[in-house]
Formats: C-alpha cells, sequence, structure tokens
C-alpha cells in the first residue's frame, strides 16, 4: 500500500492519501468501512428539518437579517477573541 502523508506547515501529520484501488481493495476486505463512510455523509432528518424552518423564516421575512461582521465584531468582543 502506497501511503501518502499530508502534514501542515509545522510537520504536523494532519491526513493520510490512499490510492483508489488501495481504497476499493479495503473496502471489499472490511465491508464496514463502505457502512461507516455512507453515514458519515447522511444528515439526520432533525437537522434537515431545522434548515427546512430557517429557510422558511427567512422567506417570510427575507429582511431579518444578521450582518455577520457585526456579529463578528460583538463575538470577538464578548469572547476576546
Amino acid at each position: 500500500m502506497n501511503l501518502q502523508y499530508i502534514s501542515d506547515n509545522k510537520g504536523k501529520t494532519t491526513g493520510v492519501f490512499i490510492p483508489i484501488h488501495d481504497w476499493e481493495y479495503l473496502k471489499n476486505k472490511y465491508k464496514e468501512i463502505d457502512r461507516e463512510e455512507k453515514q458519515s455523509f447522511e444528515v439526520p432528518d432533525w437537522h434537515k428539518e431545522i434548515v427546512l424552518k430557517r429557510l422558511e423564516e427567512y422567506r417570510g421575512n427575507p429582511d431579518n437579517l444578521l450582518d455577520w461582521e457585526i456579529v463578528r465584531k460583538e463575538i470577538e468582543e464578548k469572547y476576546g477573541f
């Protein structure tokens, strides 16, 4: 297996690149990997419901938005970032 390690600018390993043929081999050998891969990308229904509710609220009142720069500044001041 020809793995390539990915490092940040300080030399700390942050990830691993696995060639696709090796990945396919691992998925065939360990069937639960494929299940984990699919599960990790599924959005829970309760998340979807929250997003849909927020979209509905936005569409009902699109002018009722917060400016990101103002919110960011308030967070920085409140938490000392």
